[in-house]
């Protein structure tokens, strides 16, 4: 009996890469249109206070549905691009996942001592400025949106389909790079790009050298966890 022949894998070709770059354009121009559109409100007490209701949750997480539909749409017949399988090594991975925090971090703290209009954390307008014990349930509905799912999701779409796509076509230091900036475009922020750009490109290196997404996605739901704790206990 003779054995049956391998199917080849369609190809990731650049149709794929256009309709990402299409999708993630367009959730920069929607997020800076909303940016700039919103003006003065854009870090006020009603926006910060975002993270203590459960509408939040349900839009966003609703959102993040729709995104990840879109993305599984690009990727369709071809889910390796995600890179969602294991780290080569699972010790390197989280030396490097270590790395990859500290630097972030030290980015953070060097961003901080500029004289910027605001920080890029109050310019998103998510972080709380105190603590209520009232609304915890929700606060930590909200804590799991922006720690997991959104996390889960927009790792996906960069440091999976994108990194992928791009290093298909431009190699690796360039995919690597233009995964960051996309990464903090896709924000729709100003100030915060000093931030975010590097960050995007610190989990595109380790995708990069872990060959997975599975890591990026600790970090990165590292990052924004911690960034909503700390701010309602200082």
């Amino acid at each position: 009996m003779e054995a049956e022949a391998v199917q080849p894998r369609p190809r990731a070709g650049r149709t794929r890469l256009f309709f990402w770059i299409l999708f993630v354009g367009l959730i920069a121009l929607i997020n800076y249109g909303a940016r700039f559109s919103s003006g003065s409100s854009v870090g006020n007490k009603s926006t910060h206070d975002a993270v203590y209701s459960y509408s939040t949750f349900v839009g966003g997480t609703i959102l993040y549905a729709v995104w990840l539909g879109i993305v599984l749409l690009i990727c369709i017949d071809r889910f390796d691009l995600l890179a969602l399988r294991r780290p080569r090594s699972w010790l390197r991975a989280l030396g490097l996942a270590g790395a990859a925090v500290f630097a972030v971090f030290a980015v953070e703290g060097l961003v901080s001592l500029l004289p910027l209009p605001q920080t890029p954390g109050k310019e998103q307008g998510l972080t709380p400025t105190h603590w209520e014990p009232a609304h915890a349930g929700a606060f930590a509905a909200n804590l799991v949106l922006f720690a997991v799912i959104a996390p889960f999701v927009e790792e996906l779409t960069f440091r999976g389909a994108g990194q992928s796509l791009l290093n298909t076509f431009v190699g690796r230091l360039p995919s690597i790079l233009l995964v960051g900036l996309a990464f903090g475009l896709a924000h729709g922020l100003v100030e915060a790009l000093l931030v975010l750009v590097p960050f995007g490109i610190a989990l595109a290196v380790l995708r990069d050298r872990t060959d997975s997404v599975y890591p990026g996605m600790a970090v990165h739901g590292l990052f924004n966890g911690t960034a909503l704790v700390l701010a309602v206990l200082s």
